[in-house]
């Protein structure tokens, strides 16, 4: 079978994870450290947090921002369930913004909208949480321009796009943002195994993240309540987690990071000729991709727009049949069974349901061989031309 997406380790990756296995580090070493620094500097920002998955990103960084009981968070629905999933932990209510249906994306005009309303109706959100479906970028510019006029925070959820550039500067260096997540999860663009992080220009923001993923704890002097009793002491004081990233995790992330832009060129020249194929087909409609924007492509998506609801349920079946496996991302979470449960409906965001019902994911990833490629392109088209 040809996955969707898969990890791409070489010598040089399996080495680093040996080293540490082989020194006296194995959870809090030097290597995450490391892997925080590599990632602050590549998205020229102040503070980065590592973490153990982006999951556990999101949740601290809602945590950081104040999310709590009352408080109310909007994200998209065309993601992951973690997107929304990070506010329930908190407490808070969860609420959706509807895509464009042509790039995947939160939509600028619906989250305007949206906050028209909620602002007559004393509701407005405590923080956003766009996410860059994908690897491109939302309209970060427009979105922090509602943020000013409408007071809320904002998350970047870029699981998608490390990698990624929005107005020629790096997805991560939160210039419309408070903080940023990235996910190292192994379809991602590169991988530590399982491993997430936020980035933040904060120093504040950054330290509450440090002690939130480490049982709340603190043996910094100058935050003690009280004098230190000795070099072990040490204080719980907030509500933590164990959500630390291991030194083993952060070395492969570290020499996976080595390859980052390497791994995102061939993604591009992937989709490129993913394009130039399916050229001729007008019923095939890859993601749109905004001027502004690079994305790291993290996956690669088609909207398949002449197909009714069943014949894109049997398309997707037909090239796992063919060995390739198709997908689709995403079920608008709304429509997720334990959503449904909190009163939402079908109908709530028409164009991330009618995306729903046309999107198909082919696969991507820096080893797809050109082989692979053109089965992928004639298995399609075989499809639609039969």
């Amino acid at each position: 079978m040809i996955p969707y997406g898969k990890q791409q380790l070489d010598a040089a990756d399996l080495a680093a994870v040996q080293e540490v296995l082989q020194s006296n580090w194995l959870t809090q070493g030097p290597k995450v450290p490391a892997f925080e620094q590599a990632i602050a500097d590549y998205c020229q920002v102040s503070f980065a947090v590592a973490v153990n998955s982006a999951t556990s990103a999101l949740h601290i960084a809602c945590l950081a921002l104040g999310v709590g009981p009352g408080a109310r968070v909007w994200t998209s629905p065309n993601s992951f369930v973690a997107s929304a999933n990070c506010a329930l932990y908190c407490g808070a209510t969860v609420d959706f913004v509807d895509i464009e249906l042509d790039s995947g994306n939160m939509s600028v005009a619906a989250l305007e909208e949206k906050l028209r309303l909620a602002q007559r109706q004393n509701q407005l959100p405590k923080v956003v949480i766009p996410v860059h479906f994908a690897g491109q970028s939302c309209d970060m510019q427009a979105i922090a321009a509602l943020a000013e006029q409408y007071g809320f925070h904002i998350i970047e959820d870029a699981s998608h796009a490390i990698g990624a550039r929005y107005q020629n500067q790096p997805v991560g260096n939160c210039r419309y943002s408070d903080i940023t997540v990235f996910s190292f999860h192994p379809v991602k663009i590169i991988t530590s195994g399982e491993g997430g992080m936020t980035t933040t220009q904060n120093p504040k923001l950054a330290r509450k993240m440090q002690m939130l993923r480490s049982h709340g704890i603190t043996s910094e002097a100058t935050e003690l309540t009280e004098p230190s009793h000795g070099v072990w002491y040490y204080q719980q004081q907030l509500l933590g987690f164990n959500y630390r990233l291991t030194d083993i995790h952060a070395a492969l992330g570290l020499s996976q990071f080595s390859k980052l832009d390497s791994f995102v060129s061939a993604r591009q020249q992937l989709v490129e000729h993913y394009n130039q194929a399916f050229n001729r087909y007008a019923e095939i409609k890859p993601l749109s991709q905004h001027p502004d924007s690079y994305s790291s492509y993290h996956l690669y998506v088609v909207r398949l727009i002449s197909l009714t609801q069943e014949q894109h349920k049997v398309c997707v079946g037909y090239l796992r049949q063919h060995g390739i496996v198709g997908h689709l991302h995403y079920t608008p979470i709304y429509l997720q069974p334990y959503y449904q449960q909190l009163g939402f409906k079908a109908g709530y965001c028409p164009q991330a349901e009618n995306y729903y019902q046309q999107a198909v994911t082919l696969p991507l990833f820096p080893g797809l061989t050109p082989e692979a490629q053109q089965f992928v392109v004639t298995t399609l088209s075989a499809f639609l031309e039969q």
